[in-house]
């Protein structure tokens, strides 16, 4: 890819700002994941690495017992995945991530959003080819060609390794998350400064001027509504 992720991560904006946000975010996830793949962390790989991350990111236990007893009695809110793209400020490329029970409402608070920033709700994959869907994992190290090669060995379809300022980074398709983890477990590598899937953008959009403040309000706004997970774009300030 030519280009390490600490600093494509000026170049994408992921919602997680207040304490509540993150915790109503991972509530909902891992209420899904345990829904649909069984509440048991050693019989389902993703719930399992939801709840690490969650507990990185210091989610109280409760709320990750909560949605997961929500899941065991079967009912609760019906969540879907909806994916909203478009353009923003500086006709940067926008991508937003949702999780509701109701489709109409999000649509519209996503909406009110585009329209107060002047902004452009596109079709769907108007923008979204654009960018790379990712596993990232980022930790200490200095050998890529290692990590390369080790991985290459387990058959983890590998996209790209990195190596800048102690750091390795790790790339590789968002369907190979599960089997690049392990395969990083087996050797050795248990401590993650990054593990997540995310869109990388494939060029980047210099914002300047007006256009900067007008995209701060803008990710602002979207990270108020509740049921916005992630926001992804392109734009580099």
């Amino acid at each position: 890819m030519g280009r390490a992720y600490q600093n494509k991560k000026d170049s994408m904006a992921k919602t997680a700002g207040a304490k509540t946000k993150v915790y109503s975010k991972y509530g909902k996830e891992i209420y899904i994941c345990a829904k649909n793949g069984g509440t048991d962390p050693d019989g389902n790989l993703s719930l399992r690495r939801l709840i690490e991350r969650a507990k990185k990111d210091q989610v109280p236990a409760h709320v990750i017992d909560r949605a997961i007893d929500k899941a065991k009695g079967g009912g609760g809110e019906d969540y879907s995945a909806t994916r909203y793209e478009g353009y923003g400020p500086g006709n940067c490329m926008i991508i937003v991530d949702c999780l509701t029970d109701n489709n109409k409402r999000t649509f519209a608070d996503v909406r009110v959003c585009f329209t107060k920033a002047n902004a452009k709700i596109g079709a769907q994959n108007s923008v979204s080819h654009l960018f790379d869907h990712l596993a990232i994992f980022v930790f200490d190290g200095d050998d890529d060609e290692a990590v390369l090669e080790a991985l290459m060995m387990a058959d983890v379809d590998v996209t790209d390794v990195e190596v800048e300022a102690g750091k390795v980074t790790v790339f590789a398709p968002h369907t190979e998350y599960n089997n690049t983890r392990t395969a990083l477990e087996e050797m050795g590598i248990t401590e993650f400064d990054e593990d997540l899937i995310s869109f990388v953008p494939q060029i980047e959009a210099p914002i300047e001027g007006e256009d900067v403040e007008v995209m701060e309000r803008f990710l602002a706004m979207l990270e108020d509504c509740d049921d916005v997970q992630n926001v992804y774009h392109n734009a580099q300030f």
